[in-house]
């Protein structure tokens, strides 16, 4: 019988356990339990925070954002310059940094990171602060502009207990930030604008006074007086924006180096004028010159382009310094070439003359039988020296300067086509140059002249005019018979020179080109000197300049007596107006002298007229007149 089946050997047990199921389920939910209690967590964190932002730290974190803070300033644009009719700078601006401190934070700033580091800041902040002044005054120099720079100056100004402390106004820009660069947290930078008048105090009643004003919103750059205020919107340009970090709510404060432009300021634009700063200065001096020499009490002189009316010099003999202009008084401010209105005397003979030959009244040679004196009204019109009735040419008439050869002409002409020329002449209404305080001056109108008011005009008394207006009748003869009104600007020149120019006025027909030539060769005879006969000469030899013709005339007009109200017997205008050549026109000039007295040179502005235009012949290389002027018979 078969025994029990046999079992092969029997498998030991192994040492590792049974396999355990899988724990991914398990694990999933444990990471997010984990996830709800840390988010959990955060929040309540994140509550807490707030309700100690909110609450218990509101006052403290409102009073941090308070004491810094965004601000949006504007940046001033760089002012244009104003340059001559070649180029040459009469003013420019140049790039200034105002170098400031804000003492009380610096001091706190420095002592709050010595408490936490003294091996780095083993100094006190008055230690560090006299390093900080040597290096500046060692960059800077003792001295900046007239402002003290010493060591001891600005270490004085860095540990003062204030807020804010301008150290220099005027640092050159390199040397700022050389210093900013060495003290950025201590030491800021802001820009500044310096006006520069390289000439001094060449034409300054013209150019006028601009600087910087740091008590404008936003400082900058402002005309003050003349040429700098009245064009102080094209000069300026226009501004641009930054933001900056200022201190404690004062938009002023600015934290140092917190500055990010946004917007680039536009550059102002520069001004031509028409003005030659060579001539400028040597009628300038001229005219100071002649104004002690005659003791007048002002002086002023134009020079005009005869053709097209352009300002070529405007000198008085008072200016001042338009880097301190605080120091001038109002006279020497004024710019009395047209600011200030006088009777012209007998240089308004020349409407007469005009006036006379345009409507075909006189010829040069016609003789007029001028006797003594004459009856206007209630007024007694005499000449200058005493005389029967003597025979004039009516050249004569201006050559000598007659009164009443002058007042005869002029009642032939008449009341109304006399006060219609002096209209056309540009007299009484602003000649709109561009010369900034232009008067008007006074011609009274045709209606309220009285009985005596024609005995006054045709001789140059009762109507007033600017020495500028006075220059420009002349001008018109000078350009045959066509007034073309002054003007002082000729272009205005943008960024990368862009020029734009000035549109020329048109002129203003006045009288025929005829009539101009008739009237420029009559006045010829003012400058004339007969050797051999006294009553040949006429009132200007002085002004004869060989080798040219010159036609001009003489005036001297009497000043109000303010006690009496009456004209006065010993304080008078002089005047002289001339052109140059009289055959061909290039200059006219114009003089004006105020109450002369007391020397050989009171009497005439002549020999002043005679030093200009020898200068004009030399500067401008003015050819010769072809040939001298003729000898004319002015006494029968």
């Amino acid at each position: 019988m078969p025994g029990p089946q046999q079992r092969g050997p029997r498998r030991p047990l192994s040492v590792r356990g049974s396999r355990p199921a899988s724990r991914t389920g398990g694990n999933s939910k444990l990471r997010i339990a984990v996830g709800r209690i840390l988010l959990i967590g955060a929040l309540l964190i994140a509550g807490v925070k707030l309700v100690q932002v909110q609450g218990i730290q509101a006052d403290e974190l409102s009073l941090q954002a308070q004491k810094q803070r965004t601000t949006r300033q504007n940046i001033p644009a760089e002012r244009g310059s104003i340059l001559d009719r070649n180029g040459n700078q009469l003013a420019f601006s140049i790039e200034v940094r105002a170098l400031y401190i804000l003492p009380q934070r610096a001091r706190k700033t420095w002592d709050e990171a010595r408490a936490k580091d003294p091996e780095q800041y083993p100094l006190s902040y008055d230690d560090h602060a006299r390093e900080v002044a040597k290096f500046i005054s060692g960059t800077l120099g003792p001295e900046v502009n007239g402002e003290k720079t010493d060591e001891e100056a600005v270490y004085k100004q860095l540990v003062e207990d204030i807020s804010y402390e301008v150290l220099v106004n005027e640092a050159e820009p390199a040397k700022a930030a050389k210093i900013v660069a060495k003290y950025p947290a201590e030491i800021g930078s802001e820009y500044r604008s310096k006006r520069i008048y390289p000439n001094g105090e060449l034409a300054s009643n013209i150019i006028g006074a601009a600087n910087w004003r740091q008590e404008e919103k936003p400082p900058t750059t402002q005309g003050i007086l003349g040429l700098e205020s009245a064009q102080d919107n094209v000069l300026a340009g226009r501004m641009g924006r930054r933001v900056v970090d200022t201190m404690s709510g004062d938009d002023t404060l600015v934290i140092p180096n917190t500055e990010r432009e946004l917007v680039q300021p536009l550059p102002g634009k520069s001004l031509e004028l028409t003005i030659d700063i060579d001539t400028q200065y040597a009628v300038q001096r001229m005219v100071t010159e002649y104004a002690k020499k005659s003791g007048a009490a002002n002086a002023s002189a134009v020079v005009l382009d005869s053709r097209t009316g352009e300002i070529v010099a405007m000198a008085n003999d008072k200016t001042y310094d338009p880097t301190d202009f605080g120091k001038a008084s109002e006279d020497q401010k004024r710019n009395a070439a047209v600011a200030s209105s006088f009777e012209p005397g007998s240089v308004n003979k020349i409407v007469t003359a005009a006036a006379a030959v345009e409507y075909g009244l006189f010829k040069p040679s016609d003789v007029l039988q001028v006797p003594g004196s004459l009856k206007v009204a209630d007024r007694t019109i005499r000449d200058a020296w005493g005389h029967g009735t003597v025979p004039m040419s009516f050249t004569g008439v201006f050559a000598k300067s007659s009164n009443v050869g002058t007042l005869l002409a002029a009642q032939e002409v008449g009341k109304e086509r006399y006060a219609e020329m002096l209209q056309k002449f540009g007299l009484g209404r602003r000649l709109n140059s561009g010369v900034p305080g232009e008067e008007s001056g006074v011609v009274p109108p045709l209606n309220q002249w009285s009985g005596s008011t024609f005995g006054n005009l045709p001789i140059g008394q009762g109507l007033s005019m600017t020495l500028l207006q006075m220059t420009g009748m002349y001008q018109t003869i000078a350009n045959d018979g066509v007034r073309v009104p002054p003007r002082l600007i000729r272009a205005e020149i943008g960024e990368q020179g862009a020029r734009s120019e000035k549109q020329r006025p048109e002129g203003v027909r006045v009288v025929s080109p005829e009539t101009a030539k008739t009237v420029r060769d009559m006045f010829r005879s003012v400058t004339q000197v007969d050797p051999r006969d006294a009553n040949q000469n006429g009132t200007g030899g002085k002004a004869a300049l060989p080798g040219f013709q010159i036609a001009g005339k003489t005036g001297t007009a009497q000043q109000i007596d303010q006690n009496c109200k009456c004209y006065s017997q010993s304080q008078y205008w002089i005047t002289f107006a001339g052109i140059l050549p009289a055959d061909n026109p290039r200059y006219v000039v114009g003089i004006m002298l105020d109450a002369p007295h007391g020397t050989q040179f009171s009497a005439s502005a002549a020999p002043l007229f005679h030093d200009i235009a020898t200068y004009l012949t030399q500067r401008f290389q003015v050819p010769m007149s072809a040939e001298q002027t003729p000898f004319v018979q002015l006494q029968m």
